[in-house]
């Protein structure tokens, strides 16, 4: 079993919406490129949409190659692109990347091309720059430090994150807050 837990900062129209799930059991696999099977978890790659729900413009997609596998994977130039190497090995525009590696790609790029000598499971994604600065700490994704302390408080009190049914364990308790004041950074890593 795999599994890849991924958070996305929403932009400022969307971030105070309510808590919500979505289930698609079917995703669209496009076709061409090489070997292999690609499955596009959120967003479009290829031509193929996923339904999920996404508030701006993003990509998440499944790449699985057998041994000797080789893919060229589309990519939008407008994107920052990066592939986490879940498991085997591969070699991505031209790096060898082992499991647990994350490759930024950066932005400009209209493929990557991807290869394995052995069987190889990797997920690419994408997405439009944010330029948004942001606060980043546990679970949590705000605009400043205050935001953070009070989705803290929040997550710790049961307000507003929503419930899981069917799960009978308790929320995991979010850390004490730090003892400085957090900062925001812009998506260079520069404070602001």
């Amino acid at each position: 079993m795999h599994g890849l837990q991924l958070w996305v900062a929403l932009p400022e129209h969307a971030r105070h919406g309510e808590p919500r799930f979505e289930h698609h059991p079917a995703l669209p696999v496009p076709d061409g490129g090489g070997d292999g099977t690609v499955t596009v978890v959120v967003g479009e790659l290829g031509g193929a949409r996923s339904p999920a729900c996404v508030h701006s413009p993003l990509l998440g997609a499944e790449v699985l190659l057998a041994s000797g596998g080789h893919r060229r994977l589309p990519l939008d130039p407008g994107f920052e692109h990066a592939v986490l190497v879940m498991s085997g090995a591969a070699r991505v525009a031209g790096v060898d990347l082992e499991p647990g590696a994350l490759l930024y790609l950066g932005q400009g790029r209209t493929e990557a091309v991807v290869d394995a000598a052995g069987p190889a499971r990797l997920f690419l994604l994408g997405g439009e720059p944010f330029d948004e600065p942001l606060v980043m700490w546990w679970n949590f994704v705000g605009r400043s430090h205050e935001e953070i302390a009070q989705a803290r408080d929040d997550w710790m009190s049961g307000r507003r994150f929503g419930t899981v049914t069917g799960c009978e364990a308790e929320p995991l308790p979010a850390p004490e807050m730090p003892t400085v004041r957090l900062k925001a950074r812009d998506r260079h890593g520069r404070t602001v």
